[in-house]
């Protein structure tokens, strides 16, 4: 029996459009704590899983389960250009009761921790398109940190950002006590990212196997030429 809290559990889940077979049999748990990584090509069926576990779809058959409150952050970084990063940040503060106060007093107790200090009363279209990912994240947080669903958060980014925002969430990640599920195409992102991670095929989608990363906790972007790196990095190609 399994001694951990399940915070996500997907077992024997199917799905499918029309005639059109997109999820099959898939198995995947997630424990309390932990950043979980599903890798696989784009269009694969990964979004689907997502959408399943927030309710927007239900499966055709399977067991799913998630014990606690969920927060989804998209690809996008869904700001309403017309309001000022703070407000945008605060909106699902907004949606529980708060006030415009209350919820800017709120978003600024996080500011410097996400990394925008100074930026908080700017508009969406004079932020980079990290600094776009940090406040959609801290949107993200502020709906509930209990169990977090990242969908390819730096899949627009360029590389040198991208590696920059994976190396401050592994930051962030070490002073929240969040549950993560990551929807991710990139090896190397699964890998420094991740406790595990599932790999999963093209449609229709199969979870080909399940990778436990064996890496120190204390990740710094040397890692990724580690021999215990490139040997997780091939047994994932050899699954893929």
């Amino acid at each position: 029996m399994n001694s951990y809290q399940n915070k996500i559990l997907l077992k024997n889940v199917s799905k499918s459009f029309d005639d059109m077979e997109i999820l099959k049999d898939i198995n995947i748990e997630v424990n309390k704590g932990e950043l979980v990584s599903i890798l696989g090509p784009s269009g694969s069926g990964k979004s689907t899983i997502f959408n399943i576990l927030t309710n927007i779809i239900k499966s055709d058959n399977g067991l799913v389960k998630v014990d606690g409150k969920l927060s989804y952050m998209y690809q996008k970084d869904m700001m309403v250009p017309w309001k000022k990063v703070i407000d945008n940040i605060g909106i699902p503060l907004i949606f529980k009761g708060k006030s415009k106060k209350e919820s800017r007093e709120e978003v600024k107790k996080h500011i410097e921790e996400f990394g925008l200090g100074g930026f908080e009363y700017k508009y969406p279209s004079q932020l980079s398109g990290g600094m776009k990912q940090r406040a959609n994240f801290l949107k993200t947080y502020l709906t509930t940190n209990d169990i977090m669903l990242l969908d390819e958060p730096f899949g627009a980014l360029d590389s040198m950002t991208r590696r920059k925002m994976q190396r401050w969430l592994l930051d962030l990640t070490k002073e929240m006590n969040s549950t993560i599920l990551f929807i991710t195409h990139d090896i190397e992102e699964a890998i420094l990212l991740s406790n595990r991670i599932y790999i999963i095929s093209e449609k229709p989608a199969v979870i080909k196997g399940e990778i436990k990363v064996n890496l120190p906790k204390e990740r710094n972007e040397d890692i990724v030429t580690s021999e215990e790196f490139i040997k997780i990095k091939k047994d994932i190609i050899n699954l893929m």
